[in-house]
């Protein structure tokens, strides 16, 4: 396993907020399930990231944060996953992630934005910022990524149904300063107060 597939902050909670760095092989026209009408959205090849949450239930069998990313690196059907997953599975297998039970189930079903993007086998996932913490960061996440000259806007609000005045599918052209920005501004946002 490559240190250089995860960047982990935090080590407490079993639920939280992720970054998915994905490299996208050739551009593609894709549309994004129900979002603007289902408008095919030409996505240029290059580097993009989604930031996304899991904060399921804390007290859960298992790590709802450890499932969703291992389900964000399976693919539907009877696809190759992304070449990540088995870091992913021996990086969740043991400690404080409850082991077994992080499986993603089989028969992945297309479900969010981001699903339809990396079903595609042009579409690989090539590092992920984990964020071990009950905070909802994603909108404070998305607001700094945006005004980074290192990201763009793929279309407003894609990626994310269930925040407002987000987007959380972003191009980006420098993948070393968006990951020492967020080795700044992490650590503080991870924080709980009590």
């Amino acid at each position: 396993m490559s240190v250089r597939q995860f960047t982990i902050f935090g080590n407490k909670y079993r639920i939280g907020s992720y970054i998915l760095l994905i490299r996208l092989s050739c551009s593609v026209k894709l549309a994004f399930g129900r979002f603007q009408c289902g408008t095919l959205i030409t996505i240029p090849s290059g580097e993009y990231l989604y930031i996304g949450s899991a904060l399921g239930k804390e007290k859960s069998t298992g790590s709802p944060l450890a499932r969703r990313v291992i389900r964000h690196a399976s693919r539907s059907e009877e696809r190759k996953p992304h070449k990540i997953r088995p870091a992913l599975l021996k990086l969740f297998s043991g400690n404080d992630f409850a082991g077994n039970s992080n499986r993603a189930p089989s028969g992945k079903k297309i479900r969010w934005h981001i699903d339809y993007l990396l079903d595609l086998p042009e579409a690989e996932i090539t590092h992920i910022v984990i964020m071990r913490s009950p905070l909802k960061l994603e909108h404070n996440l998305s607001e700094l990524l945006e005004s980074s000259n290192a990201t763009s806007i793929v279309a407003p609000h894609l990626g994310a149904g269930d925040t407002r005045n987000s987007t959380h599918l972003l191009k980006i052209t420098d993948q070393k300063q968006i990951l020492d920005l967020l080795h700044h501004a992490i650590p503080e946002m991870v924080k709980v107060r009590d």
